[in-house]
């Protein structure tokens, strides 16, 4: 009767596709910046798939570390600890794309696995979760072009100096001002991809301006600059947000004083969960292609009530990832 039973759950664990190959692995997660709502979100995500994982005994940990200052040493001392501490696997959004290749290679060549995510590494032995963020760019000025065909001063919102999704967003917002080139950026700020940093930035530059009609961004500064603008007397531009939901509110607002429309775009904070269970899985020994795609999280005039109602007040609209959506994007990449 023991040997049935056993057999019972040896059918059972295989059945639910249990994990018995991870379940005494040990995952990191080294962020290199925690100041604004859009890192807060993607923590919290880390958490969520990351406790359950544990708990459920898939993993062994799913531990979390955040640098304080968004710099690369600190980051590379940081993986360099991880590798000390035995992790098996480290997931990394990273400070600079080639800054911390050095750690990153040390932590490949002691035998744990990779993944970066947002801000990614270019490190070969690496892998690579991101979206198309120079599209991301590239598509605002396009959405400008249908809204504003006559053209105008745009002023660009940059975010954290160095990072590689600064880097991408910016260059396609150039692309799109040479595919429309009625538009012309007249000033750029950066505003590390927070509302109070970028409120501040823009307020400095906005006296030196022509007038403005349109403010393209990175996420995390939309709703600073249109304080900025109403606190200078300007009029309020049409400006393409983050997905933030101080932004959507501030969105549907003017929309149902006086009509305003526009758009909002960013990479889901819940790619994080997506990156955890990517690091599973090849511990696990799936065949995982080094660079993954996922769409950007786009959220329209049509949209916007039902995203702001999903959305907790303070963060960031998200789409969470679980393991049977990281099968599907793994595969969707070979």
């Amino acid at each position: 009767m023991k040997t049935l039973l056993l057999s019972a759950a040896a059918i059972a664990m295989a059945a639910s596709g249990a994990h018995a190959e991870t379940s005494g692995k040990r995952i990191a997660l080294s962020n290199n910046y925690a100041g604004n709502s859009w890192r807060q979100a993607m923590l919290e995500s880390w958490e969520a798939a990351g406790s359950a994982a544990v708990a459920d005994g898939t993993v062994a940990a799913a531990d979390a570390f955040t640098t304080s200052e968004n710099q690369a040493t600190e980051q590379a001392a940081q993986i360099q600890n991880m590798i000390l501490q035995g992790y098996d696997a480290i997931v990394v959004n990273a400070a600079s794309p080639t800054a911390l290749n050095g750690a990153i290679k040390e932590a490949c060549d002691a035998g744990l696995t990779v993944v970066s995510f947002d801000g990614i590494v270019t490190e070969p032995c690496a892998w690579r979760i991101a979206v198309d963020f120079k599209e991301m760019g590239r598509m605002q000025v396009e959405y400008l072009a249908g809204r504003i065909p006559e053209g105008g001063n745009l002023l660009e919102i940059r975010g954290l100096a160095g990072v590689f999704v600064d880097d991408e967003i910016s260059a396609g917002i150039h692309q799109g001002v040479e595919e429309f080139p009625k538009f012309k950026i007249s000033g750029s700020v950066h505003g590390d991809w927070a509302q109070d940093v970028a409120q501040k930035a823009v307020a400095g530059i906005l006296p030196s301006l022509p007038d403005v009609v349109g403010v393209v961004t990175q996420g995390g500064d939309g709703y600073g600059a249109a304080e900025a603008f109403a606190a200078a007397g300007r009029e309020t531009p049409l400006i393409v947000l983050g997905n933030r939901q101080d932004e959507m509110l501030w969105w549907a607002k003017q929309r149902d004083e006086n009509g305003y429309e526009t758009m909002s775009v960013s990479i889901a904070p819940g790619v994080a969960s997506l990156a955890f269970w990517v690091a599973q899985q090849i511990l696990d020994g799936a065949d995982v292609p080094k660079d993954l795609t996922v769409p950007f999280l786009t959220v329209t005039q049509d949209t916007l009530d039902e995203s702001l109602a999903a959305t907790p007040e303070g963060s960031v609209a998200s789409t969470s990832y679980e393991l049977t959506d990281a099968k599907a994007v793994i595969e969707g990449a070979k």
